[in-house]
Formats: C-alpha cells, structure tokens, sequence
C-alpha cells in the first residue's frame, strides 16, 4: 500500500515549486498537537524572514525521524537525494577536517528539511562564500536554576549598552527555551578565534557591571543564580537554533526575534509554530534590516588586550575542541589538584 503524502506549493526567488511531504499527519509535538504539515506549512508562512536570517548560511539540521518525544539525530552533511535546487558548502570543522555542509537558499529547501524530519536548525554564524569570517556576532544568555526570562531580559538590556559602547547594533530573539540570543551584524574581517575573543571581552565587561546577576564561569558549579554569557557559542561550528526555528519543546517553541520595546514582560512561551505566523503577519519582522549596518570589533578587541594586560587570560574552549593556546586546565575546579 502506498505511503501518506501530500504535495504543497511554495513560493520562492525562483517561483512556485511543489514539494512532497510524506506521512503530513504525523503528530511531531503530541502536547501541542502540530503534525508534520502543519510544520511545512509554518517555513512556508515565515519563509522569507526565515531565508533572510539563516539563509546563505551553512546549516545543521537537528532531526526528529518519530516527532519531539523520540530519538534525534544531527544532520551535517547534506542528506542523500537533496533536491538539484539545494546547494552546500566547504567549511573547516575544529579539528582542521574540512566537509561540505547544506545551505540554504530559499523557503522550498527548508520544506525539503522538513521532510526530513527536521525540526531545528543551526545556521552558522558565517556566510556560505566565507565560512571562516563570521558576520554575526552572538550571545547567548543562558538562565541557571533559581533564574528565569525575566532575568535574562535585564541582562539583555543592559548588554545592549555595552555593545552600543562597541560600536555594535544589538538584536534580540527568543531561545525558544527560557533564555535570550543577542546579535549584531558585523564585517566579516576576523576568523572565529578573533570574534571569540570579542565576545569574551564584552561578556568580562558586563560581568563587571552585573556581578550579581551574570556570570562567564564555564563551570556549572560555580555559576550560582545568576545568567550565563555563553561564550562558547561563538566559537567555529558552535550554532544557535536560528531565527523562526522551531524548538523540540513540548509546546512547539520557536525562536522568535523581539523588538527591543516589546521585551519587558514578553513570555517566550506565546511564540510558538501555531502562533508566530500570525505574529510576523501583523507586525512584520524585528530583524528584518539586521544586516543593513555592520559593525567591526576594533573596540572589543581593545578591551580584549586591555583585560590580558589586567592578567584575565583565555577561557576554557568546548571538551571536543583540541588544547588551545593560552587555555586554562579542562577540570572542573572541585576536581582540581590542590597546590
């Protein structure tokens, strides 16, 4: 007996294409009660704010083959039979091993990922014709427990101030968890090491002015009750759920960019697959100019040197990552020989 499928059309730069979904009545969040074309149907509706942000992008798909509550899987290479419409990429992972990785162009191919079971997915912070230069500088402010969005939305504000200090533009999104992304459109004149490194400095910077309520410490036991500056997310192959991506929560979360105004007393929990649509639809989209003004870095990486100088060295790099330069002891501090 033949298959359950159904075919859609989505518009694009390239005009209508039909894209099949099979199995369309798959119950992908059994809580919420979104199926499978439902979540076609949403990349349709959020298509182009969709592209705008992740497209052009090397991208990994996080896919869920029975739904949310199932097993799940990354997808980095592209998947055998892509449609001849769908491009990928070189990058240059950490450990110097170089693969393609898919990219996304148009509303038609993130339909096709979804038709793969894709739930989630990961852009890199960098373009596709320049994977080693990342245009985007990214934070992610991560609450620990005894936290919540409310404190992160402090946290947020007050990093916005920082990075206007910088010279950078911050954007704001939703996690589609409990935490918050900060972005900024910058030059892509520094490779990934570069970029961390501004991050890191922009992270000491508000830690100093917010001692009590954020933390860059890498280890969970030292964090307390306070928002964790991720980071490590800004290091190469290390992704965020892009914007408009949907989020493998019970209640079909997507991660959702904010204007600034509407931050205070947002509820993340209101931006969903059923929701967001309609959402962009009516008020259009936060981040649509986000890449009309880049920033450059001279300034972070100013306050970078100023802090080496201050004897504030490198931090700890991801456990998969090779020993890097300058890096502290990967143990967790309670485990550490004593002197």
């Amino acid at each position: 007996m033949a298959s359950e499928a159904t075919t859609i059309q989505v518009p694009g730069p390239h005009g209508v294409r039909d894209m099949r979904v099979s199995s369309p009545s798959r119950v992908l969040w059994p809580e919420a009660g979104v199926t499978k074309l439902q979540l076609a149907e949403y990349v349709i509706a959020v298509g182009e704010a969709f592209v705008l942000a992740n497209g052009d992008r090397p991208v990994s798909l996080q896919r869920f083959p029975s739904g949310v509550d199932g097993e799940e899987f990354y997808s980095k290479n592209p998947p055998k039979g892509a449609p001849d419409f769908i491009r990928s990429a070189p990058v240059v992972y950490p450990s110097g091993r170089s693969h393609p990785q898919l990219v996304i162009d148009e509303p038609a191919a993130a339909v096709w990922a979804v038709q793969m079971n894709t739930i989630t997915f990961h852009p890199w912070a960098s373009r596709a014709g320049n994977s080693d230069n990342p245009d985007q500088f990214r934070i992610d402010l991560d609450p620990q427990p005894g936290t919540d969005f409310a404190d992160a939305t402090r946290v947020a504000v007050e990093l916005r101030s920082v990075m206007a200090e910088a010279g950078l533009t911050a954007f704001v999104k939703t996690s589609g968890n409990r935490g918050l992304h900060v972005f900024a459109p910058i030059r892509p004149e520094h490779e990934f090491l570069v970029v961390r490194h501004a991050v890191i400095a922009a992270c000491r910077e508000l830690e100093r002015r917010m001692p009590d309520a954020v933390t860059t410490s890498w280890w969970k036991e030292e964090r307390g009750e306070r928002i964790f500056l991720d980071f490590n997310q800004a290091n190469r192959d290390r992704t965020m759920a892009g914007a408009y991506s949907p989020r493998p929560l019970p209640h079909a979360p997507v991660s959702t960019p904010l204007e600034w105004s509407e931050l205070d007393g947002a509820d993340p929990r209101e931006f969903t697959v059923l929701t967001v649509p309609g959402r962009l639809a009516e008020s259009g989209d936060p981040w649509q100019h986000f890449a009309d003004d880049p920033g450059e870095l001279g300034a972070l990486l100013e306050w970078w040197e100023r802090d080496l100088s201050n004897g504030l060295g490198e931090l700890p790099f991801p456990p998969d990552f090779p020993k890097m330069p300058g890096e502290p002891p990967r143990v967790q501090p309670s485990r550490a020989k004593k002197p």
